[in-house]
């Protein structure tokens, strides 16, 4: 980016985008911004994206080389599915942001936002054989509702995209073995809603399998018995109130606003 808010040919990045694809920006700067408050950063590494209001295959991708309590609305760089800049900030892509994020949105229309991470609980879980167990209520809202994809290494080959949104399917989330976690959502505010929780379950069972004591697993009836439940609960009139976006928003606001410009 050559000036604050301004893309590489000079002019604001606010002005050559709709005021749709503006919000969808902020939204995004503000999520990464909560992962990197939250402790769920991992250095200039891993990516949040969103797709573009309007056109469903381009998506928002971080500017590579920025940390995520950097990144601004402005500073994101807008590419297509084939990999082309279509709004240059001055910042490359994370070439295997770019294939991991390309594949999920290529496969799934009803997703708008893909989150991947490398936290410690993530990762550690990834390299388990069970994955992650239905322990906890949290654990509850996940329920059939993960996939598993192999390591093949770092995703930069293209020709992974296809056994990503193979093993993606119809689901919400992925624990890519020996890698780290990813979440798919119709939003942003429902990405970063599924990640934190996500999180919390992989944290919450490591620290149960560390105590060496025998696990206690509610029964497979009572596991879809509360995600239906949630299920209920998400779709009701006043659920985006309680998913906690707005609070966080006001902390990022209290503490460093820049993201939204």
């Amino acid at each position: 980016m050559t000036a604050t808010g301004t893309a590489a040919n000079g002019k604001p990045i606010k002005d050559q985008v709709s005021p749709e694809e503006w919000r969808t920006r902020v939204d995004l700067a503000a999520f990464y911004r909560l992962v990197a408050k939250h402790g769920m950063d991992d250095l200039v590494g891993t990516h949040l994206s969103a797709r573009v209001p309007g056109h469903p295959d381009q998506f928002l991708l971080n500017p590579y080389g920025q940390l995520f309590n950097q990144i601004t609305a402005s500073s994101l760089v807008k590419v297509d599915v084939e990999g082309n800049t279509i709004l240059d900030s001055g910042y490359p892509v994370n070439a295997a942001g770019f294939t991991i994020h390309s594949a999920v949105l290529m496969g799934r229309s009803d997703v708008n936002s893909v989150a991947h991470t490398h936290t410690i609980p993530g990762m550690a879980i990834s390299a388990t054989e069970a994955g992650i167990l239905p322990l906890t209520q949290n654990s509850a809202r996940f329920y059939q509702r993960v996939g598993t994809h192999d390591y093949e290494g770092p995703a930069t080959d293209l020709d992974e995209r296809q056994r990503l949104q193979r093993d993606l399917g119809d689901k919400d989330a992925l624990v890519l073995r020996n890698h780290g976690l990813l979440v798919a959502s119709p939003s942003v505010r429902q990405a970063w809603s599924a990640l934190y929780n996500l999180e919390k379950v992989c944290k919450v069972q490591l620290m149960a399998q560390s105590t060496g004591e025998e696990l206690i697993m509610p029964s497979e009836s009572i596991m879809r018995h509360c995600y239906e439940q949630m299920q209920r609960s998400s779709s009701g009139g006043n659920s985006q109130r309680r998913d906690g976006w707005e609070s966080q928003l006001r902390l990022l606001d209290r503490d460093d606003a820049s993201y939204a410009h």
